[in-house]
């Protein structure tokens, strides 16, 4: 499938490195779209149309506010169209595309090492076997979950968000084992470490969080304690409150 991409900026760069394909690209910044496009052997183009004319499938990368002024540019030309914008329902994608078929999908910045997740809007089915295509394409980033529409805003906080704050706690575990004298190099190596194969473990026992930590949580012993300085410290208050904070700007 020949995908274009309208806007070359994190997230454009991040499917296109975890398709591995070349892609079609444009974008405001020329030099970024050239960037983008020598990088996966694609093509850097001089307008939004001409990706469009181009493209089997368009995926808008731009800002959400360029919605409209996007569509005025390319919705005569396009075939078939996938949004990763954020607070963007499947609605509006549909009075500014009408009558072509149109995907929603929220990704993660790990698609760029196909260790992402990725959530789709439930739609009808359209054109089947483009739904099936575009659907793998998206699936081969990652995890691919479907949800309703109205709930992707929510997951984008869980999952679009989610590798900005798995790199603040990270952060913080480092700077707190630099205090008590372990070195920075090896500190982070040993807590990026330990993320991925809590991760994985997590996987393989069926995603149970509360099975996990009762296998590290002796009683009495030095994690319990760990964990309770933690919950007095207000960890779950303030991813309740990053939450919030995000969904009030979606909405």
């Amino acid at each position: 499938m020949k995908v274009g991409l309208i806007g070359a900026g994190n997230m454009a760069r991040a499917l296109a490195r975890g398709w591995g394909m070349p892609v079609l690209c444009a974008d405001p910044v020329r030099a970024r779209a050239q960037e983008l496009a020598a990088e996966t052997g694609g093509q850097a183009l001089d307008s939004n149309a001409e990706v469009a004319r181009q493209a089997e499938l368009v995926v808008l990368a731009h800002k959400p506010a360029q919605l409209d002024e996007v569509a005025a540019e390319i919705a005569g030309e396009v075939r078939a169209v996938a949004s990763i914008l954020a607070a963007t329902p499947l609605q509006a994608l549909r009075a500014a595309y009408p009558g072509r078929p149109v995907y929603r999908f929220i990704p993660s910045l790990p698609v760029e090492v196909r260790q992402g997740a990725v959530v789709q809007a439930a739609d009808a089915a359209q054109d089947p076997a483009l739904d099936e295509r575009v659907r793998e394409l998206f699936a081969s980033l990652g995890t691919l979950v479907t949800l309703e529409d109205r709930l992707l805003d929510v997951a984008m906080c869980l999952m679009s968000c989610g590798p900005a704050y798995v790199a603040l706690v990270t952060e913080a575990q480092v700077d707190a084992g630099v205090r008590y004298g372990i070195p920075a190099a090896q500190g982070v190596e040993l807590v990026v470490q330990t993320l991925a194969g809590t991760a994985e473990l997590l996987r393989r026992r069926s995603y149970d969080t509360l099975a996990v930590r009762r296998e590290v949580s002796s009683p009495g012993g030095l994690t319990v304690r760990g964990l309770d300085a933690l919950e007095h410290g207000g960890v779950r208050a303030a991813f309740s409150d990053a939450m919030d904070a995000v969904m009030r700007e979606t909405r």
